[in-house]
């Protein structure tokens, strides 16, 4: 059970799901709220990331990728804690129970009355499970020609806030695109900091990231805009809202982003980078939490009220 779950890599999943937190309070903040909803929106999310981490997995340690190059933790596979055939029905397991919580989630928004957009979120989520896999599975493997960033942005921050928004309200609110898309870069931009730091072992395994592609002088630039962009896309959604000054609590996750960019602009030795995957990813997700509580109400009544 152990190696299960490290090779579910659990320091992964408080990002996975903050699209989905950011876009249940944006919900509620408008009156519109339904746990099971909520409930089956994180499982679903949760199911995903796993099952991408179990991809991940399989896919590089088949291919030897995952080798003596590598500089993160140990894989499952590649330590031999955990055979091929066992991560492969893992994955198999994995996808039919997120298949199972998305039809529970599509069942719950829309029960019997919206048809065409349960049709259209059922493809959705089947899209998700097969893109969860195909990122390093097979000889197509979208991961190492450069298209995991977009996978990432899409469904991690578009689809993600977007998604669990319109099942609430079954509209489209295009205010809400600005912290969706924050917390989309702020997970490319993960995804990207692990892609800096495998650069030299990716390269020679034949992993064609946007990193490998472009280079790591340039790939930190990037990960300037990433982060840079999320957080005055944030403030500009907050101003939009008329969030009054006690609601700028949510920039308290900014010091630690700041602190990560820092330490990235004096990094000259990408394989030092590890530690920042985790800072960067609950700093995501702490900005997530803060949002979603700054949405839903002002810190003053709470005070006022208390006393």
């Amino acid at each position: 059970m152990k190696h299960w779950v490290e090779a579910a890599r659990v320091r992964t999943l408080p990002l996975s799901v903050s699209g989905i937190i950011v876009g249940s309070f944006y919900a509620m903040s408008q009156g519109m709220f339904n746990w099971n909803i909520v409930i089956f929106a994180l499982l679903t999310t949760l199911g995903l990331q796993i099952l991408s981490n179990f991809a991940n997995d399989y896919g590089d340690g088949v291919k030897g990728t995952d080798n003596e190059d590598r500089v993160g933790p140990k894989r499952a596979i590649q330590s031999g804690l955990i055979t091929p055939q066992a991560m492969k029905k893992a994955m198999v397991i994995t996808a039919l129970i997120t298949l199972a919580f998305a039809v529970l989630l599509i069942y719950f928004a829309f029960k019997e009355s919206y048809l065409l957009y349960s049709f259209v979120f059922l493809i959705l989520g089947i899209l998700a499970i097969a893109s969860a896999i195909r990122y390093t599975v097979g000889k197509g493997a979208y991961g190492y020609r450069g298209y995991g960033d977009l996978f990432v942005f899409i469904f991690f921050g578009l689809v993600s806030a977007f998604g669990v928004y319109f099942m609430f309200s079954k509209t489209i609110d295009w205010l809400l695109l600005l912290p969706a898309t924050a917390i989309g870069f702020l997970s490319v931009g993960v995804l990207n900091l692990n892609n800096m730091r495998d650069e030299e072992s990716d390269r020679k395994a034949g992993k064609n990231t946007i990193v490998v592609k472009m280079g790591g002088a340039a790939a930190k630039k990037y990960h300037f805009f990433l982060v840079i962009s999320a957080m005055i896309l944030v403030l500009i959604f907050a101003f939009l809202n008329d969030f009054h000054f006690d609601q700028y609590i949510f920039v308290v996750a900014y010091f630690p982003l700041i602190s990560h960019l820092i330490t990235v602009y004096k990094n000259q030795n990408p394989k030092l980078l590890d530690p920042e995957l985790k800072k960067l990813a609950i700093s995501t997700f702490l900005l997530s939490v803060l949002l979603a509580l700054c949405l839903i109400f002002f810190i003053s009544d709470v005070v006022v009220n208390y006393v």
